[in-house]
């Protein structure tokens, strides 16, 4: 062995017997199936008395929901734990009940579809040569022969309708409108960011998926923040993600707080936090892990150096307090008072004589305008009324440093 193969070995050595923050990685990705649902109590309900006859009176009908909502809702996970549940608790029954989930988006066409409901459900059958029809036919006659039901969800259901035209999709909306089978075994939940690929569809069919449809909504910062905690107990080692991190992270994406309300870009946050803290060989996960994943993260980042080139010399000493402020605290928030006061402070070391609080509470606002900083009154358990001051990118030494670099070229060329 070389010389350089050793030093190889000892790298990968040395990196495998690091400890890990994470206990499961995995419960932090997109396709995780949790076992609980944090606030989707009431859509699971709902999914539930619409599938209810198949354990009352099976292959009485067909039935067909649904369900729209943003990106990052949980629509696909809702489907996924309610078809998993509701297939375990028909078979402590007595019903054979299976779920199919077929993504639309990789299944692109009506023959793949068909193709992968077929080897879901297991049929051995050569998918290959195979028409359309005669892949479906198959399907429909193993139910029937096996005494079997199923629930088949088609994901992202708006890019398959506008991808395969009307024609295709009625193949599969309306499987049993001319079929001879009595017994109604398929049913479907179709998921799709809103209603309007329904347009491609005849009027009555439009007209019954809309009567059964479920809308999930953009969740709320303290809804973001019983998932995050939920997953994140999953995930880490106790002690490794502290409550500010997670409502730092949930308050930057929830609907309520200016977010999207997007559960899966929270989730990639906490992920990438926890990455950046075990490469730099920390065991707690801290506000600034989260600042840099949120940077690395955000999908309209406004480019900081920029924004500010052009900013006020007092708007850049306010700025400049709030990120000493932030970092000194090591708090998600800070109160516009001690801010001032820190301005203050800035103002007198470097000779200048400070701007009254109207003028610095306009330059908090312009920096909010901006997108450099987040602003935004205290709510309940704050005592009084007051604005709170964040910045949710980072890493803040950096830009304290930046600050401070066009403060004193500023100076050099900017009378106070």
């Amino acid at each position: 062995m070389s010389e350089r193969d050793i030093t190889t070995w000892k790298i990968i050595e040395e990196e495998l017997g690091r400890p890990s923050i994470f206990r499961s990685r995995e419960s932090l990705a997109p396709e995780y199936v949790p076992d609980t649902l944090p606030h989707r109590e009431d859509e699971l309900r709902q999914l539930a008395a619409a599938f209810k006859h198949l354990v009352i009176n099976p292959g009485s009908f067909s039935q067909r929901i649904l369900i729209t909502g943003k990106v990052g809702t949980g629509k696909t996970v809702t489907a996924r734990v309610f078809g998993r549940d509701f297939t375990r608790l028909a078979r402590r029954k007595g019903f054979d009940i299976r779920y199919i989930h077929v993504n639309c988006h990789r299944n692109r066409t009506l023959h793949n579809v068909v193709s992968e409901m077929a080897k879901q459900l297991g049929l051995s059958i050569p998918l290959r040569g195979l028409s359309v029809k005669e892949i479906y036919d198959a399907i429909l006659g193993f139910l029937e022969d096996n005494d079997v039901y199923a629930i088949v969800t088609l994901d992202e259901f708006h890019y398959f309708a506008s991808i395969v035209g009307s024609d295709n999709v009625y193949f599969l909306v309306r499987t049993y409108d001319d079929s001879h089978y009595a017994v109604k075994r398929l049913n479907f939940i179709f998921i799709s960011l809103d209603a309007s690929s329904l347009n491609l569809l005849d009027p009555v069919t439009e007209s019954y998926l809309l009567r059964n449809m479920i809308v999930l909504k953009p969740y709320t910062s303290r809804q973001l923040y019983d998932i995050l905690k939920y997953r994140a107990k999953h995930a880490f080692y106790e002690n490794v993600v502290d409550e500010d991190a997670l409502k730092f992270i949930a308050e930057y994406e929830g609907v309520d707080t200016g977010g999207s309300g997007n559960a899966r870009h929270a989730l990639e946050i906490l992920m990438l936090a926890g990455e950046a803290a075990e490469n730099e060989g920390r065991g707690r996960i801290t506000l600034e892990h989260v600042r840099a994943a949120i940077m690395k993260t955000s999908r309209e980042i406004i480019d900081i150096s920029d924004a500010i080139l052009y900013s006020p010399l007092h708007e850049l000493i306010v700025l400049l307090s709030i990120v000493r402020l932030l970092r000194r605290t090591g708090k998600p928030y800070v109160k516009i008072g001690d801010v001032e006061r820190e301005y203050n402070i800035v103002c007198e070391s470097l000779g200048l004589q400070p701007r009254r609080h109207t003028q610095v509470y306009e330059y908090v606002m312009n920096l909010k305008k901006a997108g450099i900083i987040n602003a935004r009154t205290s709510g309940k358990g704050q005592r009084g009324r007051t604005t709170l001051i964040s910045i949710h990118y980072g890493p803040l030494d950096l830009l304290e440093k930046h600050v401070e670099d066009l403060i004193s070229r500023r100076l050099g060329v900017v009378s106070p």
